[in-house]
């Protein structure tokens, strides 16, 4: 059984950082591209982040791009987003999801897209204060 466990969330001042984790357990998580996605309270989901299965490349949504770092660690299984200069409006169910397709590059038009993800987790919950 596949699953995607997202962690790390919570509560932080604005200006102060978080690190989201995304484990995976039930498939070969080094063969999928992983994408952060956002969700903030009466809004649509959002693309936030993007990598590629081997970790060689990355693709940020414009919001987020200077702010936010994503990374993976194959061997363990896990894609990180370092979150660092939070704002307010990145208050969010932040959520990862795993796509089979293998693209060697990162291609935003592509990861941005839900429809192409196989695999989504729960979420976990960012909240920013002012």
């Amino acid at each position: 059984q596949v699953q995607l466990v997202e962690s790390g969330g919570g509560l932080v001042q604005a200006g102060g950082s978080l690190r989201l984790s995304c484990a995976a357990s039930g498939l070969t998580f080094s063969s999928y591209g992983t994408g952060w996605f956002r969700q903030a309270p009466g809004k649509e989901r959002e693309f936030v982040a993007a990598i590629t299965w081997s970790g060689g490349r990355t693709t940020y949504a414009d919001s987020v791009k200077g702010r936010f770092t994503v990374s993976r660690d194959n061997a363990k299984n896990t894609v990180y987003l370092q979150m660092n200069s939070l704002k307010p409006e990145d208050t969010a169910v932040y959520y990862c999801a795993a796509d089979h397709s293998r693209l060697p590059y990162a291609s935003s038009t592509y990861y941005s897209r839900e429809s192409e993800y196989d695999y989504w987790g729960q979420g976990t919950q960012v909240t920013v204060s002012s």
